[in-house]
């Protein structure tokens, strides 16, 4: 096995990019900048003195249509996508700079930020990375809603959806990473939502910076978009993308298989929250493991001596 994976990363050079949130509608500009060993991901907003959210499950504030961060008063909104393009991306350690409320959603999906990344570039870290490794199954269930981890010695994660949509339906997938690339497989699924919701939701204060551009809209019978999908199972294959992200709140990797039946944003949370007060569930541990999200050994240059 590729001994980088027993170490954790941060990006190599900062990297920056710009867009407008899809619920406030603001123009962001977000800046990646690496950050020391055991440092976790840190957003800095740069327009509020700098002010630190961690991206940890105790700042949780909202998951209704987004996963936000809030500390004394301070939100960081819509932070799913990029979580999960940096997990996807093995990046254990970054500054995430912003300034303004909201991340950018740019085409809806990762991809775009998976690709900032790989412009940065990773750098390898001294610091050993500490991996969270289920040792018993955790479950939370509402009504028809189920999500449940279960030990296993890899992640992998099966979503199961179910649209009254003639072009959702129910469909199911499995994303084994060591079998399959989330660049490929994962990252380009775009968020989704219907036509007949958009008044009500606008009304709510929420997607007023939806548009085709940034989101698969379903009108009644089909498609909006006149690209298309692209990728038939596009909507099980985002809520994967959503998972991915909604699980870096966790602040380690982990080894386990997750399972998830017609949940979402609150009930991955759930799951997280569950999960780290039980402490019997799971163990640290470090060394000879394959990274989660690793499908072929990526060599990346060893941290130079510094302070970070």
């Amino acid at each position: 096995m590729n001994q980088d994976e027993n170490y954790q990363h941060t990006i190599a050079t900062p990297v920056v990019i710009e867009g407008i949130g899809l619920h406030s509608g603001l123009k962001t500009h977000l800046r990646l900048v690496p950050a020391p060993s055991n440092t976790g991901i840190i957003f800095k907003r740069t327009d509020l003195d700098n002010f630190i959210i961690e991206a940890a499950c105790r700042n949780v504030a909202r998951v209704s249509y987004a996963t936000s961060l809030m500390k004394k008063g301070v939100l960081i909104s819509t932070t799913e996508h990029l979580l999960s393009a940096l997990a996807g991306s093995r990046v254990d350690n970054v500054n995430v700079e912003i300034d303004n409320l909201e991340v950018p959603i740019l085409d809806g999906s990762a991809a775009p930020f998976l690709r900032l990344i790989a412009q940065a570039g990773l750098r390898r870290q001294r610091a050993r990375r500490a991996y969270l490794k289920l040792l018993k199954p955790i479950e939370v269930v509402e009504g028809s809603k189920r999500i449940a981890a279960y030990p296993a010695e890899n992640f992998r994660a099966t979503y199961r959806i179910a649209f009254a949509h003639p072009v959702i339906g129910e469909q199911e997938m499995t994303f084994d990473p060591s079998q399959e690339s989330y660049e490929a497989t994962i990252s380009p699924a775009r968020t989704f939502g219907f036509l007949e919701e958009v008044e009500a939701l606008r009304k709510s204060g929420l997607i007023r910076g939806g548009s085709l551009e940034n989101a698969v809209v379903l009108a009644r019978d089909g498609v909006l978009n006149p690209e298309g999908l692209r990728f038939p199972d596009e909507f099980c294959r985002h809520k994967i993308l959503d998972l991915i992200g909604d699980l870096a709140l966790l602040g380690h990797p982990l080894l386990g298989h997750v399972i998830a039946e017609r949940a979402g944003h609150a009930m991955h949370v759930a799951l997280v929250n569950k999960l780290l007060h039980t402490k019997d569930a799971f163990e640290l541990v470090t060394g000879d493991q394959p990274h989660p999200m690793s499908t072929s050994p990526q060599p990346a240059p060893v941290e130079a001596p510094n302070p970070a």
